[in-house]
């Protein structure tokens, strides 16, 4: 997501930064390709006229044409207008000093709702909260179905109607239960998993602004599909003024949506993004930030993300003995390959780039390339090996590099390369650990 916007946004400020003198005129023809790329990303019209009007307002103060670097001085006045118009700060998920804080889940079917629920009730265990898992969709049992598998594999309490039910009443008392239980069993978190529509209409509100009435939630967040760009910030403003929401979460940002959701529902609805959904495992909720999400815009990255998501995968230990092996020299290929499984628990290499400065270009530099693919083929010729030459790379001769090959539907010559890139990866890792990391490294690259 964002990517094709990103881009754009690069090359125009590109041209702003490397103009000697800024003028109202050349900040005005940089402001038009700002209004068409933000519009091709299909955000809200009214919302891209304001933007400007305050982007340019402020890049032709005094105060920015008359500094030394005004070129400088025009990112950083659209950075803080993106930011603002995405909300300006982190607006995280209201936790109440009196347990259980209920959260109210409603959208449509087809959003990700129901794993959505999943995702963030993960995030909360992982912080270390007891969580309940409410099935308030009893008309149609495969919701509660799949919600109990969720429950099943992340290891948390779901409660369900003891039958299937059909009127809004029942579906109220569904909903008071299971919060009634959260209260009476101490659990910090009850998640309703409310029923969708393939559209919005008068029965769907109706039951949402029953349910609401009788359990009070303390946060009402619509999970929205980030796909349908304007048609979800259109959806948004009917369930706010219907039903009265909270917050949104974006689901389904890793695709190829072109990010006018992402810009425009603040503005639009005056209800904060909360969550983005960023892949399909229940893992990939991520806190949303406006000024990283800026950042990440304009091509400066996002490495506080990056370092977070980082802290959670490796923990201090780990980082530790792997310093240990590289610095004592023995990292093996079992270690490598247990690297490439820790590496694919931050996420694919395209969000990982999307996060750092730069990154747009690193990924044009790719060509096409698939870098996933390449790292399957690495762990599949791991995989095929044995233990023995897992820990000690020196035994792998000529025959066992055709048996590791046919195991992994490679050839002899990837095999090769693999041993010589493992190496020299080493290597490389080693002087960048070791005492004088940067001499050393230094003189092996200028070896290789």
């Amino acid at each position: 997501m964002l990517d094709s916007l990103s881009e754009k946004f690069e090359n125009i400020l590109k041209k702003l930064r490397g103009t000697g003198v800024l003028t109202e005129q050349n900040i005005g023809e940089a402001l038009k390709e700002v209004r068409f790329a933000l519009l091709e990303a299909d955000v809200n019209l009214k919302v891209v006229k304001d933007f400007i009007e305050r982007v340019r307002e402020k890049a032709v103060g005094q105060e920015v044409l008359s500094s030394l670097t005004p070129g400088h001085q025009v990112v950083k006045v659209v950075w803080e207008e993106l930011k603002n118009m995405m909300g300006s700060e982190r607006a995280g998920l209201a936790l109440v000093s009196s347990p259980p804080t209920v959260v109210m889940m409603v959208g449509l079917q087809g959003a990700g709702k129901t794993t959505t629920c999943g995702k963030l009730a993960k995030l909360f265990k992982n912080q270390g909260k007891r969580v309940l898992l409410v099935a308030a969709d009893p008309r149609r049992p495969a919701a509660g179905d799949q919600l109990a598998s969720l429950g099943r594999d992340l290891g948390i309490d779901v409660h369900r109607a003891e039958q299937a039910v059909a009127s809004e009443h029942d579906v109220v008392g569904v909903c008071r239960a299971g919060v009634e239980r959260g209260r009476d069993q101490g659990f910090d978190l009850v998640v309703l998993d409310t029923g969708g529509r393939l559209h919005v209409d008068t029965e769907l509100m109706a039951e949402l602004v029953a349910v609401k009435t009788a359990v009070q939630p303390h946060e009402v967040l619509l999970v929205a599909d980030a796909m349908t760009g304007q048609d979800a910030v259109n959806m948004a403003g009917q369930f706010d003024r219907q039903v009265g929401l909270t917050g949104v979460i974006l689901t389904k940002t890793e695709g190829d949506a072109r990010g006018g959701a992402v810009l425009s529902i603040r503005a639009v609805t005056g209800k904060p993004i909360k969550f983005l959904g960023v892949g399909e495992k229940l893992d990939a909720l991520e806190p949303f930030h406006p000024d990283r999400m800026a950042s990440r815009i304009l091509g400066m990255g996002d490495v506080l993300s990056l370092i977070e998501k980082a802290q959670v995968t490796f923990t201090r230990e780990q980082a530790e003995e792997t310093q240990k092996r590289l610095t004592s020299n023995t990292f093996t290929l079992e270690d490598f390959r247990a690297q490439i499984g820790q590496m694919n628990k931050l996420g694919s290499l395209d969000q990982i780039l999307s996060m750092l400065p730069g990154g747009q270009k690193l990924k044009g530099a790719m060509d096409g390339q698939v870098p996933e693919r390449e790292m399957k083929r690495v762990a599949a010729m791991i995989d095929s090996m044995t233990s023995r030459e897992r820990r000690d790379h020196t035994v792998i001769n000529g025959s066992r590099k055709k048996r590791i090959a046919r195991g992994s539907g490679t050839n002899v010559a990837e095999v090769n390369r693999l041993i010589k890139q493992f190496l020299s990866a080493r290597k490389i890792a080693k002087a960048m650990t070791g005492a004088g990391g940067r001499r050393q490294l230094a003189q092996l690259l200028r070896t290789m």
